[in-house]
């Protein structure tokens, strides 16, 4: 499996405007498997509870805050490009009906 780490590396978006190639996205990410989704979900949470976490430590170790915050800008950088590397298989190619 390749690794985009933005929609404009997906060779089928490639050339279409940031909108479209949302709503592509959104429609390939409807047709996930069921395992597909599971772990997008389990790395989802692994990334959003050691924030929780961290916040709570904020009353013994204001730096927890600051953690939980770099942690909090790590998820799209971690979770976005496994997302679109498992959605970009289910991306339908554009006819060229559409495009004319």
């Amino acid at each position: 499996m390749k690794f985009y780490f933005s929609t404009r590396d997906i060779p089928v978006l490639k050339g279409l405007p940031l909108t479209e190639r949302v709503k592509l996205l959104d429609q390939a990410a409807k047709r996930l498997s069921v395992p597909e989704k599971t772990l997008l979900n389990v790395l989802k949470l692994l990334v959003i509870v050691p924030v929780f976490a961290l916040i709570l430590q904020t009353a013994s170790n204001w730096t927890s805050l600051l953690w939980a915050f770099v942690v909090f800008l790590v998820y799209p950088l971690v979770i976005k490009p496994i997302q679109y590397s498992i959605c970009a298989k289910y991306i339908a190619q554009p006819s060229s009906k559409e495009n004319a």
